[in-house]
């Protein structure tokens, strides 16, 4: 009887340690991230970087050449220039 209460308990235990571990969501762009990925393409002078309409997604504006643009990166770092 005891042995059964035993694996029952190491059951329970071993059950609720695996449904706490979540698997992590995916990488996300940051503000240096986002930074980084904007120069790594040539912008200069990232201002006004602030979190856009979508989740994860930045809005930035920045020189490319000596043209000013609004830029916006997306949660997997694709780069939108108007």
């Amino acid at each position: 009887m005891r042995r059964f209460f035993l694996a029952l308990g190491l059951i329970a235990v071993a059950g609720a340690a695996s449904a706490e571990t979540k698997p992590s969501p995916g990488p996300t762009v940051g503000t240096a991230d986002t930074k980084v990925r904007l120069k790594t393409l040539g912008y200069k002078d990232v201002h006004d970087l602030r979190p856009g309409l979508k989740p994860g997604e930045w809005q930035a504006r920045a020189v490319q050449g000596n043209v000013e643009k609004s830029v916006t990166v997306s949660p997997r770092g694709a780069v939108t220039a108007r």
